[in-house]
C-alpha cells in the first residue's frame, strides 16, 4: 500500500506528464497544399514527373485535380443527351409520385388513384412536348453546314487563358468533344520548352511568395500567383483553418536545392515541373491565444508545376509530394 504522500506525488507526476503531452505541438503538414498532391499538369497530370537529383523517388499521384483523362478543359463536362432526358423525367416522376402518395401531386390535391392518373397524364404530356422539341431541333440542325462549322467548340479551350484552362488545348479532335465531332480523340501535341536562369529565379521567387500569401491569408495574392484551381484549393484550406480557430504561419522559406524535372508546351501553354527542397518554419497557431498547436517539418521536398503563356508570368499550377 502506498502512503498518502506517495499517492499525491504519483498523481502530480501523471498530471504533469499529461499537461506536457497536451502542450507539446504535434508534427503536422499544414503548409500550402496541406502536404498533399493537388492541381493539374496539363496532359501529364496523371503521369509521374521525371526523377531528379533533388527528388530521386517517384512523385505521389494527384489526390485532387480538375483534370479528367481525355479532357483538355477540366471546367467543361461532356454533354450527355440521355442523362438530360432520364434525369429530368425521373425528377418529375419522383416528385409526382411522392406528391401522389401524400395526397397532393401535380393534379393539385386529388388523392389516391385519381391523383396517380393525373400524374400519368401530365407526365405523358411532358414527354410529348419534349419529343416534339427534340425532333424540331434535329430537323433544324440537319441542314447543310459549311466546312469547319464545328470548329468553334474545339477552339474554345484555345481562347482561354492559362488560369482558366491550365490543361492547354489539344486541337480540334482532342478530348470528348473531339470524339463527338467525329473520330477518336488524338493525343495532345507537345513540344519542348527551354528553361533559363530567369525562369529558375521566377520559380524560387514564387516559392516564397505563395508561402507568404498563404500565411497572411491573402486570397487576392494567391489568385495572382496560382491558377484558379490551385487558388481554390488554398482558399478551402484557409477556410478549414478558420473553422478550427487556427492560422498557419510559414516563414523563413529558403530554397536549398532545386532542379528541373521536365518542361513542355501544349497548345498556347508552357509548363515546367521543378523539384525543390527547401527549409521553412511551419507553425499553426491558435487564433485567440496565439499559442502553437501544430509544428510542421523544418524541410520539405516537393514538385511544383508552373504554367504560363507567352508574354505572361509563370503561375503555380500543381504541387506534388515525393514518395
Amino acid at each position: 500500500m502506498l502512503t498518502s504522500t506517495k499517492r499525491r506525488k504519483r498523481t502530480a507526476t501523471f498530471l504533469a506528464l499529461a499537461a506536457a503531452l497536451t502542450v507539446a505541438a504535434p508534427i503536422a503538414e499544414a503548409r500550402p497544399g496541406g502536404g498533399g498532391s493537388v492541381g493539374s499538369r496539363g496532359s501529364r497530370t496523371f503521369n509521374a514527373p521525371s526523377a531528379t537529383q533533388t527528388a530521386p523517388g517517384t512523385a505521389a499521384p494527384m489526390q485532387r485535380t480538375q483534370q479528367q483523362p481525355g479532357m483538355t478543359n477540366p471546367g467543361m463536362q461532356p454533354q450527355q443527351g440521355r442523362r438530360f432526358g432520364g434525369g429530368f423525367m425521373a425528377g418529375l416522376l419522383g416528385a409526382g409520385l411522392i406528391g401522389a402518395l401524400l395526397g397532393a401531386g401535380f393534379s393539385g390535391g386529388l388523392g389516391g388513384f385519381a391523383s396517380f392518373l393525373g400524374l400519368l397524364l401530365q407526365v405523358g404530356l411532358v414527354v410529348l412536348l419534349v419529343s416534339f422539341a427534340v425532333r424540331w431541333f434535329r430537323r433544324r440542325n440537319a441542314q447543310p453546314q459549311p466546312a469547319g462549322a464545328g470548329a468553334p467548340y474545339a477552339r474554345q479551350a484555345m481562347n482561354e487563358g492559362p488560369g482558366q484552362n491550365p490543361m492547354g488545348a489539344g486541337g480540334p479532335s482532342a478530348g470528348p468533344m473531339g470524339g463527338m465531332l467525329g473520330g477518336q480523340p488524338r493525343p495532345v501535341q507537345q513540344r519542348p520548352v527551354q528553361i533559363g536562369p530567369n525562369d529558375f529565379q521566377s520559380f524560387e521567387r514564387l516559392l516564397g511568395e505563395v508561402q507568404d500569401a498563404y500565411s497572411h491569408e491573402d486570397k487576392v495574392g494567391l489568385r495572382n500567383l496560382a491558377t484558379p484551381e490551385m487558388a481554390g484549393y488554398f482558399e478551402e484550406e484557409l477556410q478549414a483553418n478558420a473553422a478550427r480557430g487556427v492560422v498557419n504561419r510559414v516563414s523563413e522559406v529558403k530554397l536549398l536545392q532545386g532542379d528541373l524535372s521536365e518542361a513542355w508546351g501544349e497548345g498556347p501553354d508552357e509548363y515546367a515541373t521543378v523539384a525543390m527542397r527547401y527549409a521553412l518554419k511551419d507553425v499553426t497557431l491558435d487564433r485567440r491565444t496565439n499559442q502553437v498547436v501544430e509544428t510542421g517539418a523544418p524541410q520539405a521536398t516537393e514538385l511544383w508545376t508552373f504554367v504560363r503563356r507567352p508574354g505572361r508570368p509563370w503561375i503555380l499550377s500543381a504541387i506534388q509530394q515525393t514518395a
